[in-house]
């Protein structure tokens, strides 16, 4: 048995990782300036909710692209909660509780879909959200958004490197309990589902209820990075969610690998770099239309790159450079 195939059978415990994750985000936030910390506490925010739609999408099979939305609903419900109650915590404790409902509702509808009736639904949820900020605009402030009150952090703390405390400490937790989750028997009923819906009901598995779940988790945890984005703006409007936030999420996790945790966080580093990477580009070009629409190009031509490269995504990269050192041997 060869050195590579010893590291490959020998598997640490998520604990393990989720720790030494830990300590490295810890580190960095002493020696990276303070808007790459901020940067830092966005992957962080990003990884919530992609670890939840990889979750959805690539162990489930189903398509989603309204998970923007239920980003928007736990910002505006942490928004609405810590400006009348002034408590984080309780905050938090209801935006993840009212999108886990609305996921549990959007679960229940896609659990009767398929395909793109599944897409449809969730498209026509992410079209249907921004609009009610500006029907009840005595209640959301329509357009203008609103703006989220708190406490400043400790003065030995810097702003930015609590974000990333903050931020990094719901993003491990969220991926030690995914990835907990499906190591399980729920993560081979996901697995069952998605690879044939009738073999799975011949073995025993309620595959509306494995649907409904899955619905339900990675609502759990878009509500959560929606409560996240909302304390790391301290603010929120319809235009931090628009319709593109939901297709970048989806090409993000095709891009670092479907149904890989480890791939969910190639796509929330992808979300914070080429939006920036675009806007820079843009700027350099004095282009304003250019760079709106940049962001988009350049998520679809690394898609497509990527695809070609490594079908699996660039999670996949380690284990097809392992085959391939094999294969030469």
């Amino acid at each position: 048995m060869t050195t590579i195939e010893i590291v490959r059978k020998v598997r640490p415990h998520p604990a393990v990782v989720i720790t030494l994750g830990a300590l490295l985000v810890v580190a960095l936030t002493f020696v990276l300036p303070p808007f790459r910390n901020y940067q830092l506490a966005t992957v962080g925010a990003y990884l919530c909710v992609t670890a939840g739609l990889t979750v959805l999408t690539g162990l489930n099979g189903q398509l989603s692209l309204g998970h923007g939305a239920l980003m928007a609903t736990g910002a505006y419900t942490l928004a609405l909660t810590q400006n009348k109650f002034l408590n984080l915590p309780l905050s938090f404790a209801v935006a993840v509780l009212t999108t886990t409902v609305a996921g549990a509702v959007i679960g229940l509808a896609a659990a009767r879909l398929r395909g793109p009736y599944l897409a449809g639904l969730t498209l026509a949820v992410a079209t249907v959200v921004p609009s009610v900020t500006s029907t009840f605009d005595e209640t959301f402030n329509s357009d203008q958004g609103l703006s989220v009150a708190l406490d400043p952090p400790p003065e030995t703390v810097p702003m930015e490197q609590w974000q990333v405390w903050l931020c990094w400490s719901a993003a491990l937790i969220v991926v030690l309990l995914l990835a907990l989750l499906v190591r399980g028997r729920f993560g081979r009923d996901l697995r069952a589902v998605r690879d044939d819906e009738t073999a799975a009901k011949l073995a025993g598995v309620d595959v509306a209820r494995t649907q409904v779940l899955a619905f339900v988790v990675s609502a759990a945890c878009a509500g959560i990075a929606g409560a996240l984005f909302a304390v790391l703006a301290q603010s929120v409007s319809p235009g931090a969610f628009p319709l593109t936030l939901s297709l970048f999420l989806l090409m993000a996790i095709v891009i670092g690998g479907l149904g890989s945790l480890f791939g969910a966080l190639w796509g929330a580093v992808l979300l914070v770099l080429l939006p920036a990477l675009s806007q820079a580009v843009g700027e350099s070009t004095g282009s304003q239309r250019l760079e709106g629409n940049l962001a988009l190009v350049v998520f679809g031509v690394v898609l497509v790159v990527v695809m070609l490269a490594a079908p699996g995504g660039l999670a996949s990269i380690p284990s097809r450079i392992s085959r391939l050192i094999r294969r030469n041997r």
